[in-house]
């Protein structure tokens, strides 16, 4: 048996999300910190940034993590990998550097607590139910699921989402029954979540973190020529056609500008260039003489 008070919520320490065996542990103050950065971490903190932990309690149940995540486990528990042989092993590795997902996940098996490592990101449980079953995530999320769940890399379905959609032509699919978790830069708090029942959702840009993989992804022109497309300034969509679920993270930090943002810019500058008046030429310094002459 296992006691243990990690779980125990504290005025620093709370439980922000539970989803079957997991739970979300968020730490409001770094109170470890070194007094030279406790400014920095106080400031920090108002803003969310906070460090948080994935915590799995396993009661002869069993789990797939991510690669070299875990920090702590109590109890009986057993660690295998996701391996089956070395044909097996051979798609893992392809699929890996096609996804830059790890190629070696531990599936544990038992009864016990195991505890993943502190990340500043924010932790997300999703339960597969809600996706039809089938769902496909950005290269990168992956953090943890319940042992039902397979982890594939597929490709793209069609030809246009290949080669325009800036998604990757090959990504990380969850298919099966249970909890995933997935790390975000983004907390859920400012993550659009859009259900389609047989309807379309259109998107100027890769924002799409995550959607059903029961979709059609294409990408299409915004108006039907591509002239017209042009002179929209939209250019070409992902487009999201079916029933299903889409997760949009639209101020995810690293996102590139868009066509919208570069204009705004220009015409914030133009606008800077009027208040400020033509600017004077400065007149070029005019050559010292040397003390030294030429040979």
């Amino acid at each position: 048996m296992i006691k243990t008070n990690f779980l125990n919520e504290t005025e620093n320490k709370r439980i922000i999300e539970q989803k079957g065996k997991f739970n979300v542990i968020e730490y409001f103050k770094n109170l470890s910190d070194d007094p030279s950065e406790a400014m920095f971490s106080y400031f920090a903190s108002q803003m969310n940034v906070r460090k948080r932990q994935l915590a799995i309690n396993l009661e002869n149940d069993d789990i797939t993590v991510q690669g070299g995540s875990m920090e702590w486990m109590a109890g009986d528990l057993k660690v295998t990998t996701n391996i089956k042989g070395g044909i097996d092993l051979g798609k893992k590795i392809i699929g890996g550097r096609l996804t830059n997902e790890a190629v070696i996940k531990p599936r544990y098996t038992g009864t016990g607590v195991l505890v993943l490592e502190p990340t500043y990101k924010h932790i997300l449980l999703e339960d597969l139910a809600d996706w039809n079953g089938r769902m496909i995530i950005e290269n990168g999320l992956f953090l943890a699921c319940d042992g039902e769940v397979n982890i594939k890399t597929v490709m793209r379905s069609t030809l246009s989402s290949m080669v325009l959609g800036n998604e990757g032509m090959f990504n990380c699919m969850l298919d099966g029954e249970g909890i995933v978790a997935l790390e975000s830069m983004v907390p859920r708090e400012e993550l659009v979540l859009i259900d389609l029942d047989n309807d379309v959702l259109k998107v100027d840009g890769n924002y799409a973190i995550a959607w059903s993989q029961s979709l059609t992804f294409t990408v299409e022109k915004t108006t039907k020529t591509l002239i017209g497309s042009d002179i929209s300034g939209e250019g070409l969509v992902n487009v999201y056609r079916g029933t299903g679920r889409v997760l949009l993270s639209p101020v995810a930090p690293g996102v590139k500008h868009t066509k919208y943002d570069d204009k705004q810019m220009q015409r914030h500058e133009e606008a800077k260039e009027k208040i400020r008046g033509p600017r004077k030429k400065e007149k070029a310094p005019a050559e010292e003489e040397s003390d030294y002459e030429e040979e």
